[in-house]
């Protein structure tokens, strides 16, 4: 808790335009897209402009037992960045900047507030890529996806971001400076820090800067939308691409729900009377794409697609993924709240998912919009309520448990890219051994022996 002593210590720290300390300042900093509340809200929001300003504030909270949360975009859904015991809220919009892209050696070394977005724009102009693709990717920040291991559709071909992380600048609990790994693309030396902090939500240190692999740009890209009249259909048709070695960089899936919320919210002709849609995208060089592009569409076709069209240009293209990335939003235009979820089964057990989703949903009175990354075996239930509704959110809570448990008995597990946070954190014994969760604690003790960085989370 600051005091006003404290306040005005802090404030000899951080440039008072920097600090923000009323209520209706700090209340707007308490929340991120998870819907969570807390009766806490933040004692300060600190915008840093350096890593100097970082370790300055992480030594303030340290010396006086004060929660320090970071903030990128506050665009996660598992209550990551919301201040539960409250504290100071660290936001790195102002921390945004390329540091320097190395073509030659194809990597980019960024500050934790940049946005994805920006990353993949820099690269592409040296016809480089930087894969990752989270939904929200044009607000969403690099240290923000390193704290959640977000991945997004292109995971299927390319990996999540862990894929991609050479090294971070990492700000400890003691406010002290660590690198956790090295500007090359093989680092055998010591333990492996950097998987600790990859998706740790910001519990054992703070990442302020990040030294990110590239690889080479596809020369040109193709999405195609098949149709079909089951769900079961679409599913099975997924590992039939798979299982012909055909490797799209996303093979993405719509139910009907899904199809048609968001043909009200971003019309771009979707076809709204089918059961089920695949969103696949292809790239490499542009010689190859059409004759790729046909075997997936014979193999669609053969699985019974009952509608198969492909994008004839680039903005075609992005029509269709915007209408994709659109879902949560078209949604939340359906209820006054929206939930998205995140689990994640074997490939093989994806209609079992997918059909078990549905019929939990039905079972609670619930609307289901279903969308996932169906190449990885991932499914993003989106579930439009009301929450001052109190019987239905009972069900939506009943409805959740019921589906982190069908996920679990498919030999998946709670979360495949979303992180824990604190809506997930009372279901982590479902998944992790105890023994493992221990050690977890323990890890945590060593990095932040006096609990201030980002408490209560993940467990």
């Amino acid at each position: 808790m600051l005091n006003s002593t404290l306040t005005k210590e802090l404030h000899r720290i951080i440039p008072r335009e920097n600090v923000l300390t009323e209520i209706e300042e700090r209340y707007a900093y308490s929340f991120d897209a998870s819907n969570i509340t807390s009766k806490n809200i933040a004692d300060a929001v600190v915008f840093v402009e350096s890593v100097e300003d970082v370790q300055a504030v992480v030594k303030f909270a340290n010396m006086h037992s004060i929660p320090v949360i970071c903030r990128g975009a506050g665009t996660n859904t598992v209550g990551a960045c919301v201040p539960t015991a409250g504290g100071i809220v660290i936001n790195f919009s102002k921390m945004n900047r390329i540091l320097e892209l190395n073509a030659e050696n194809m990597s980019i070394r960024v500050e934790a507030g940049a946005t994805v977005d920006s990353v993949q724009q820099a690269a592409g102009k040296f016809g480089l890529f930087y894969p990752p693709d989270p939904s929200n990717l044009k607000v969403s920040t690099i240290g923000g996806s390193i704290a959640q291991n977000s991945a997004g559709a292109r995971c299927f071909k390319y990996g999540a971001t862990k894929n991609y992380v050479l090294d971070m600048l990492v700000v400890t609990a003691e406010g002290q400076l660590m690198h956790t790994g090295s500007n090359t693309v093989k680092n055998a030396v010591g333990y492996n820090l950097g998987s600790l902090f990859i998706g740790s939500e910001g519990t054992l240190g703070i990442v302020v800067e990040a030294t990110l692999k590239l690889i080479p740009k596809p020369e040109d890209t193709q999405v195609i939308m098949a149709y079909f009249d089951s769900i079961e259909q679409a599913v099975v048709c997924v590992n039939q691409i798979i299982e012909y070695k055909m490797f799209p960089s996303t093979i993405d899936f719509m139910d009907k729900n899904a199809i048609n919320t968001v043909e009200q919210f971003y019309p771009t002709g979707l076809q709204c009377d089918k059961e089920a849609a695949l969103l696949i995208e292809i790239d490499g060089e542009k010689s190859q794409l059409s004759v790729l592009r046909e075997k997936i569409c014979s193999i669609l076709r053969i699985n019974k697609a009952s509608s198969v069209q492909y994008s004839t240009n680039h903005e075609e293209a992005e029509n269709i993924w915007i209408a994709r990335r659109s879902s949560m939003s078209a949604c939340a235009k359906l209820k006054p709240n929206v939930t998205t979820d995140d689990i994640i089964v074997p490939r093989n057990n994806l209609v079992k998912l997918v059909n078990g989703v549905h019929s939990i949903c039905e079972r609670h009175n619930l609307t289901a919009c279903l969308v996932g990354h169906v190449g990885d075996g991932s499914i993003h239930p989106q579930i439009p309520i009301d929450f001052s509704d109190e019987k239905e959110y009972r069900a939506y809570k009943i409805a959740k448990s019921e589906m982190y448990q069908l996920a679990i008995n498919l030999g998946g597990t709670i979360s495949g890219e979303h992180g824990i946070g604190l809506e997930k954190k009372h279901y982590l014994s479902r998944v992790v051994d105890k023994s493992a969760i221990d050690y977890m604690r323990q890890i945590k003790k060593i990095f932040d022996p006096n609990n201030i960085l980002n408490p209560y989370k993940i467990f």
